[in-house]
């Protein structure tokens, strides 16, 4: 199968999951107790020509399948319909929140790339006491939920040194990095620790295999060995990695960005749930979708290039 014909093949099974997912998750904002209709009224008794003016309004009268419909086909224009707590389209809220979220993880996923390899490879090409110390240094970081790490480094670093504010967003690029820069390490700990252990391990595996042993024999630098001959023929196995990494990133930027009060979408999300407002809840859930699956379509599009060893397509039956 041709490098072109596998990634649209990939593209199509993206966008037949992406609209499974669209359905599971407005199937399930249909289904969740509660009517967005109650929190519109805040406890207040209303008569029933107004209780079906509002039902009318967003369109909570209709059957599910015409309501379905209708949202997505809004979805697929860019219309992710209108916001009932805060009265406003939500795509404007996503516009003025996705930022701060993409530069969050974007910084995450920074450290977590530099520091996660760095570490796996001076525990795998060392060994001895530095290794020890990564192994030791990984289990405690792998160990520290993001949240409880937010709550440490916010108490130190914050509160007590006074070298980072405890919360917000800040005001342009510059305030932003200095306000995201405890919160993208609340958010990457974990993932370094976990992906300094992969990276060990898959360097480890390669380190014993016949054609390292063939190229020191040979007489190439050591530097040379690790570098072409182990470190590359283990970024398969890293890289797959990656789409658990940032699947991940997604998930826990939601507890990060409440401990820290950042204004983007995790904290939105978190709200949003609360007061049952299930056009932005839906938004923010099928656009994580998205970007989760976007990633896994970019690892598997860039594991064959790496690792020519990858077959693309189904593997064939055993005779």
């Amino acid at each position: 199968m041709s490098f072109l014909r596998f990634a649209l093949r990939r593209l199509a099974e993206m966008a037949a999951t992406l609209f499974g997912a669209s359905f599971v998750i407005f199937g399930a904002m249909y289904l969740a107790p509660g009517n967005p209709a109650s929190f519109l009224l805040a406890g207040r008794s209303a008569s029933p020509e107004a209780l079906r003016a509002i039902n009318a309004q967003y369109h909570l009268d209709e059957p599910f399948a015409v309501q379905y419909r209708r949202w997505l086909g809004q979805v697929v224009h860019g219309d992710f319909g209108r916001s009932i707590t805060y009265r406003t389209d939500v795509s404007r809220l996503l516009a003025d929140r996705l930022p701060s979220t993409l530069l969050l993880i974007s910084m995450a996923l920074v450290l977590v790339l530099a520091a996660g390899l760095l570490l796996g490879w001076i525990g795998a090409v060392r060994g001895g006491a530095a290794d020890s110390t990564i192994l030791v240094t990984t289990t405690f970081a792998i160990g520290t939920p993001s949240f409880v790490a937010a709550v440490l480094l916010q108490g130190l670093f914050a509160v007590k040194l006074h070298w980072f504010p405890t919360g917000g967003t800040g005001e342009g690029l510059g305030q932003m990095l200095w306000h995201l820069t405890l919160p993208a390490v609340a958010l990457a700990l974990y993932l370094i620790g976990m992906l300094a252990r992969v990276t060990r391990a898959a360097m480890l595996e390669v380190l014993g295999q016949e054609h390292v042993t063939v190229a020191r024999s040979r007489g190439v630098a050591e530097h040379l060995v690790v570098r072409r001959h182990v470190f590359r023929n283990s970024l398969g196995t890293v890289l797959t990695t990656g789409g658990l990494i940032v699947s991940t990133l997604l998930v826990t930027t939601v507890l990060v960005e409440s401990a820290f009060s950042v204004g983007g979408i995790g904290q939105l999300l978190e709200l949003s749930t609360t007061t049952k407002d299930f056009p932005t809840v839906q938004a923010i859930s099928l656009i994580m979708v998205a970007l989760f699956m976007t990633v896994n379509l970019c690892v598997d599009l860039l594991h064959p290039l790496v690792d020519p060893r990858v077959a693309l397509g189904p593997r064939k039956q055993a005779a």
